[in-house]
């Protein structure tokens, strides 16, 4: 009885113990060099104890299995969809966002779809695409996948499982083609304007472009100030693209057709874009002045009236 008593003890002791720890395995499909060098080198430096793992070639597939043999199985598979995330978006981001592009907008040929795909980039940058939204997005499919399955052929799942990712990116693709129509209308409209100002003979001599109040100010060669026309009746020279809070500014420096428009900056006039389309418009004609006797009495003023 003393033998069994004890025999007892230990077998209670010893399921005490291990007690919740079960064996986790995940087997991860794949013939991309790449991504099972990548994942052998993230497992390697896995940081958790009771997780190891090989890498076999069977007829298909290379399968990378890890295995966990612990009881924190939620922390085991937090680190390997945040792996699976950052691997999603390292070695998959840029194909997916082609294709998309590839697929839905196919009428623009190389030079446009270079254009785009540039700006698809660059909107990367901001928050409502941001890196934390969409690592989060794929981050919770696979979460959710490798909790309850014991495989998974990688490229399969990022095809037909990433749908809030795959959402994601097509918002940021319909974006970027909005922005590149709109930058491609106002090209042709600055492209347009420029040929009807240099096949015209100029109708005044000089205009100044003042900045006060932060508004802007057009003035004569003899500085008195000319009216701004604002009428919508007289308003044949604007586009339906609109540049700036200044298309009145344009519009009546282009009935005005001046030899030469001096823009005085006085260091407070910021609006970069108006700049941009009148030295589009008016090339040699168009000059920015930061220091004349017009740029420091407007200067002086701005800064008097802001006291």
């Amino acid at each position: 009885n003393i033998i069994l008593y004890k025999f007892h003890y230990i077998a209670n002791t010893i399921y005490t113990i291990f007690k919740g720890v079960v064996m986790n395995s995940l087997c991860i499909k794949t013939n991309n060099e790449d991504l099972l060098n990548y994942l052998q080198e993230e497992f390697k430096n896995f940081n958790m104890l009771n997780v190891s793992f090989s890498c076999n070639e069977f007829k298909l597939y290379k399968n990378i299995i890890i295995h966990y043999k612990g009881i924190d199985t939620e922390l085991f598979y937090t680190k390997l969809a945040t792996i699976f995330s950052y691997l999603v978006i390292d070695f998959f981001e840029l194909d997916i966002i082609k294709n998309i592009l590839s697929s839905d907008y196919f009428y623009f040929d190389n030079n446009e779809f270079s254009k785009i795909l540039d700006m698809c980039e660059d909107n990367l940058c901001d928050d409502v695409f941001s890196f934390e939204s969409r690592q989060l997005a794929i981050f919770d499919a696979f979460y959710d996948y490798i909790s309850s399955h014991h495989s998974i052929i990688i490229t399969g799942f990022i095809n037909f499982r990433l749908y809030n990712y795959r959402n994601i990116l097509e918002d940021l693709v319909n974006l970027s083609v909005n922005e590149f129509i709109i930058e491609r209308e106002y090209l042709e409209f600055i492209s347009l304007v420029n040929l009807y100002v240099h096949s015209q003979v100029p109708r005044s001599s000089t205009v100044h472009i003042v900045c006060i109040n932060d508004d802007l100010t057009l003035l004569d060669e003899h500085l008195q100030l000319i009216k701004i026309d604002k009428s919508e009746l007289n308003d044949k020279y604007l586009s339906d693209v609109s540049f700036s809070d200044n298309d009145y500014i344009l519009n009546t420096l282009l009935k005005l057709l001046p030899s030469k428009i001096y823009l005085h900056s006085s260091n407070s006039f910021i609006n970069l874009e108006f700049i941009n389309t009148l030295k589009l418009i008016f090339d040699n004609n168009f000059e920015i002045c930061n220091d004349c006797n017009i740029c420091s009495l407007y200067k002086n003023l701005n800064l008097h009236q802001k006291k």
